[in-house]
């Protein structure tokens, strides 16, 4: 299991929100850079980051900010993105500049014929978030339910190629009130690709009931609030060792800026 610290991008700022509501956010950062450097001193493996403003408008808002934390890392942890990712150029564009995962949620859900192009082009570097609440997947932001059914649309998106599934229970994102184990493990027991949990992480217990179903496919656990307010505690260093699934996803240090680059457009 790896603990993957989450930092959610508003306005240039490292913010938290409950349940996806944009006017719950509270800032805790305005140096994203320091606080992408304060995690990896932690002992942090990954990140994962989201742009926010990117997810509402259907664009990249957030680019500086991103390229401060990519500065600031050095390549030294591999960083997945979320957020207003619409076209091939986009994704093309963070994985040159040090993105090693790109991670597909409105645009996979409004437009699946994208994801399974993004798949075909970047493989190994797409993975595609599913939000939802009661089991309906939610876009644009959170702001809209679908009548999409997580597990149908989870399952159709793995035979596209997609290197894993992030699924947040929007429901519990932000609330500090545990994470939903057994919509986690059901999701996990319908795929043969990796689950990342997310939402709803509160403290090194909730991280130890996730330890118990790893073996059902929960490979990772995304966690914000909890960090950042230390209720976590000093359990992402003790908790958050690297995970090197059997075949579920990726593992390895990451690649090279120039490395990757070169392995997808060979000369």
């Amino acid at each position: 299991m790896i603990i993957i610290p989450a930092i959610d991008l508003k306005d240039g700022h490292c913010v938290r929100l409950k349940q996806g509501e944009m006017s719950s956010a509270t800032v805790f950062s305005e140096d994203p850079g320091a606080m992408a450097e304060k995690w990896k001193s932690l002992g942090a493996k990954r990140l994962h980051l989201v742009d926010l403003n990117g997810a509402i408008a259907g664009k990249p808002k957030n680019h500086a900010a991103i390229k401060a934390i990519l500065d600031t890392l050095d390549d030294d942890i591999p960083v997945e993105l979320g957020g207003g990712i619409r076209d091939m150029a986009t994704i093309e564009a963070y994985l040159d500049d040090g993105i090693h995962w790109v991670i597909l949620g409105t645009a996979a859900v409004k437009n699946p014929g994208f994801l399974h192009e993004a798949c075909d082009a970047f493989p190994g570097h797409i993975m595609v978030g599913l939000d939802a609440k009661d089991g309906k997947v939610a876009v644009d932001g959170w702001s809209k339910l679908t009548g999409h059914d997580v597990i149908d649309l989870a399952k159709r998106f793995q035979d596209y190629g997609v290197e894993a599934v992030i699924y947040t229970d929007i429901g519990r994102d932000g609330m500090m009130n545990g994470v939903n184990i057994d919509a986690t493990v059901k999701l996990a027991q319908a795929l043969s690709v990796q689950v990342i949990a997310s939402g709803g992480i509160t403290n090194l217990e909730d991280v130890k009931s996730l330890c118990a179903v790893e073996s059902e496919g929960i490979t990772g656990a995304i966690t914000g609030r909890a960090i950042y307010e230390g209720s976590l505690g000093r359990g992402l260093r003790r908790a958050g060792r690297p995970a090197k699934p059997a075949g579920r996803g990726p593992a390895g240090p990451p690649a090279r800026r120039a490395d990757r680059r070169a392995a997808r457009f060979p000369r």
